[in-house]
């Protein structure tokens, strides 16, 4: 017998023999009692027509373990799962449990799935799970499907429990939805023709009708136009842009205005902004001292012009993660590389080694999640707990880095990369070459007539009064021929440090790198003085099936290992980049994504809504070159994302988080957008692109709170409006963010942020209410509004309404506003002036002005 089972539990035989054993017993008349050892052996379950993975349909193993496997392991495992206690009863790890059911009968109905007590409980008829709260409709459609498939489960042949060791393993885990290649599947077929002809459409449509709804109406012209220039742009349009648009015949006029919005420069600053996020873009180092990153702003300009060019997402990639590797490297992949320096940077770490290792693993935390989706940060202790990332994956994709020359300390920081041409490179190194021969030489010097000082006087230059036992002692301990070279070498460096140089173009980036990095071990417990095995650089075992894209090749300045990982993270078929990038793409338009936990697609990461799309969407972006544009383009034709933010009642009953996109879902502008916005609505914003950061003026309340009040913060000149420059160039300071930006959700820039805040807080409406900013805002505005208007109060608050909102005033809110700037003179005592002002600031604290339909 044990033969036998031997060759039954081989997957090739097992559904053939299964149910023939199975048979054999029962017409033999053999005892019962052998059937569960059969079972057991061979994977078969009375009821299941396979046993194990390999055995279920392609299609049901793909839905099963993509849409209904995370659901189950969310919202049901915790009771009835495989290490629970089976609460009432019930089993869902099993095909025999689904079919027995727990003590209120079987969970699945073989014969009428439909009336499955699992569909009646899910839908909260009769029995309530999961008792928590109603699932969205879009997790009860695809648990209705799989119960309609015939609840198709793939048997456990081994069960872990809760205190076996180890993670995940990566072979078992290899059919996780995000970890399968990109499938563009058929469009769907069926919707109405007047609801849209993008396949986009036709995805959402499938969706929605399957769970009775349908969308609601489309976002009227002017709602929609205000919406694509913020989206686009981060500023309104113009009344006169938007009147233009409403009155235009050209059916194609909206498809137009997305080409200009795409052309125009600002542009890039508004999408550049979305990717600085993600790389926690800063200009200082935290920590105590939170010092300057000379020249990080070059950085965030490659960013803005590598968005206003439309660069290849993959190039975009490879330029930061190996600009100075390339075969074709240039100034602008070099400034690049600047990716590797945005972290936090402790300038006087008690432990050095520790320190090295936590800028490694800032570099290994925010490659992962934002290109790849995955927290591989959480294996540097440990192997993974949720996902099968071990420890070894973590160590290994760190030895991808360890060519990157580390920050130095507090007195020598890292070096920064020389772009200039090569005579002032060569002269700049001529000049350091001849002044570190001549300290050395001084040096060598100083040290001989040491050596014939007093001990005490040698004790004292070894302290912070060399210098004064230098100056005052020097010369008696030196021979006649010593004190001349002395003199002679110090007027030869006082003259090499004055010798006037042309400027140097400098950039903060990869200045220095290895072609031999130190050795990679895991580290025991994460700590970098108990070094384990050593490992060499490589991928993570979950996605062994990319090709490697060749081998590592060191060069004379570089170990090569950070181009072999940009070339292997970009090719076409990765099966997470582009996913996780298009995804980022939709969640800017719709306010999430298609996966709603962007930088997190692993087993506990939220579930596609749509994965279909999802595939769809990246195929598309891949096939069109990785180009940024078109995919905005092709989502914003969508009637998706055109339709209205007004919800119908059957919509909020059966999807109120709008899972299934049948509407649009209004949003707050972000905290840059905000800023902008009352700057160009006042007449201030000053458009001017790219260069070194503005320093807006900052409240003396603020700067009392620093340890040196004021260090670190110049505030530029008001004549120029310097200061008045678009939010996305002022100057990021870690310990020191602008109140406005931070009261309204401005990311903390010391870790990578996925998805901003939307809080609603005091500090809100104070800020805008009784803020510096928003004070001296409104007083620029009544006076721009009085200037374009006319003196005449109905025509000033007429201009100010229509440029606050893009759209004509109506007589009866003119007539509101009158009414408030005549009782502000009247019973406040204000002037006309001053009453005009605080109308101004009532209209910037407006929900139409501050939010986007």
């Amino acid at each position: 017998m044990c033969s036998i089972a031997t060759d039954l539990r081989r997957p090739e035989f097992r559904s053939f023999f299964a149910a023939a054993v199975f048979c054999q017993f029962a017409a033999v008349g053999r005892s019962w009692r052998f059937v569960p050892l059969l079972v057991m052996l061979i994977g078969f379950t009375p009821g299941m027509a396979s046993a194990d993975t390999a055995s279920l349909p392609e299609a049901d193993l793909q839905f099963y373990q993509s849409q209904v496997a995370p659901l189950l392991e969310v919202h049901c495992n915790k009771c009835h799962g495989a290490d629970s206690k089976f609460r009432g009863g019930l089993d869902l790890s099993s095909r025999q449990g689904l079919m027995t059911g727990g003590d209120s009968g079987p969970a699945i109905d073989a014969d009428a799935p439909e009336s499955s007590l699992l569909l009646d409980a899910i839908n909260y008829r009769g029995l309530e799970m999961p008792p928590a709260g109603k699932l969205p409709a879009a997790e009860i459609a695809v648990l209705t499907e799989w119960v309609r498939r015939g609840a198709p489960l793939p048997v456990q042949t081994t069960s872990r429990t809760k205190h076996e060791e180890g993670p995940p393993k990566a072979a078992d885990h290899r059919g996780h939805w995000a970890f399968r290649p990109v499938v563009s599947g058929p469009v769907p077929e069926g919707s109405p023709a007047d609801w849209g002809n993008s396949p986009i459409d036709a995805f959402v449509w499938q969706q929605l009708t399957a769970a009775g709804l349908e969308p609601t109406k489309q976002a009227d012209r002017r709602a929609l136009i205000r919406r694509a220039y913020f989206d686009l742009t981060g500023l309104p349009p113009t009344l006169a842009q938007v009147d233009a648009f409403v009155r235009s015949p050209d059916p194609r006029a909206y498809e137009h205005v997305l080409d200009e919005l795409l052309a125009s420069p600002q542009y890039g600053e508004k999408w550049g902004r979305f990717w600085l996020d993600l790389v926690r873009y800063a200009e200082t180092n935290s920590f105590e001292r939170d010092g300057a990153k000379p020249e990080a702003w070059k950085y965030r300009d490659y960013v803005i012009a590598s968005f206003n060019s439309d660069k290849g997402y993959d190039r975009f990639l490879m330029e930061q993660l190996a600009g100075d590797e390339l075969p074709d490297a240039s100034k602008e992949t070099r400034i690049a590389t600047g990716y590797y320096r945005l972290g936090t940077w402790d300038d006087e770490p008690s432990d050095r080694t520790q320190a090295l290792y936590d800028e490694l693993d800032e570099i290994v935390a925010t490659t992962s999640q934002v290109l790849l989706g995955l927290t591989v940060n959480c294996a540097r202790c440990h192997d993974h707990k949720i996902d099968p990332i071990s420890q070894r994956d973590y160590y290994q994709t760190l030895a991808l880095f360890q060519d990157v020359a580390p920050d130095g300390h507090r007195t020598s920081p890292y070096e920064l990369v020389d772009l200039s041409d090569s005579p002032v490179v060569a002269a700049y190194r001529e000049r350091d070459a001849e002044l570190g021969r001549i300290r050395h030489r001084l040096h060598e010097l100083e040290q001989a007539a040491i050596a014939r000082m007093p001990g005490v006087d040698q004790r004292r230059t070894e302290t912070d009064q060399r210098l004064q036992v230098l100056n005052e002692k020097l010369a008696q301990f030196q021979s006649a021929e010593e004190g001349a070279e002395y003199r002679r070498l110090r007027d030869e460096l006082v003259a090499w440090e004055q010798k006037q140089l042309p400027p140097r173009e400098l950039a903060m980036g990869v200045a220095t790198a290895s072609a031999n990095p130190r050795p990679t071990h895991v580290l025991i417990r994460g700590n970098p003085h108990a070094p384990g095995a050593e490992v060499e650089p490589g991928f993570l075992e979950v996605l062994s099936g990319v090709p490697s894209a060749g081998s590592i090749t060191p060069a004379a300045t570089s170990s090569g290992r950070r181009l072999h990982f940009a070339r292997w993270v970009t090719q076409p078929d990765h099966p997470l980049t582009y996913r996780v990038y298009v995804n980022r793409i939709w969640q800017q338009h719709f306010g999430r994504g298609l996966v709603r936990s962007a930088s997190n697609f692993g087993l506990k990461g939220d579930q596609p809504t749509h994965p279909e799309l999802l595939d769809w969407l990246t195929a598309q972006f891949i096939r069109g070159g990785f180009q940024t544009k078109p995919l905005h383009k092709l989502i914003m034709l969508s009637k998706t994302y055109q339709l209205s933010s007004e919800p119908t009642e059957d919509q909020l009953r059966v999807d109120p988080a709008n899972d299934l996109l049948g509407r649009f879902d209004l949003r707050r502008l972000s905290a840059e957008e905000l800023r902008d916005t009352m700057l160009l609505v006042s007449g201030q914003l000053n458009l001017k692109l790219g260069g070194p950061s503005v320093y807006p003026a900052m409240p003396a309340e603020v700067l009392a709170g620093q340890s040196q009040p004021g260090q670190g913060w110049q505030t530029s000149p008001e004549a120029a409006k310097a200061a008045n420059r678009r939010s996305v160039y002022v100057h990021v300071k870690r310990s020191l963010l602008l109140p406005l930006l931070s009261s309204f959700d401005f990311p903390d820039p010391d870790g990578s942020c996925a998805v901003r805040f939307a809080t609603t807080q005091p500090t809100q409406a104070l800020s805008m209410l009784n803020g510096r900013f928003a004070n001296e805002a409104a007083d620029e505005f009544a006076k721009f509004a009085a200037r374009e208007g006319g003196h005449d109060q109905p025509s000033v608050v007429r201009r100010a309404l229509e440029t606050a909102f893009s759209r004509p005033a109506t007589q009866a809110e003119v007539i509101r506003g009158l009414k408030l700037v005549n009782e502000l003179i009247t019973e406040e005592g204000l002037t006309a002036e001053a009453a005009l002002s605080r109308f101004c600031l009532m209209v910037l604290n407006l929900n139409e002005f501050v939010f986007v339909d």
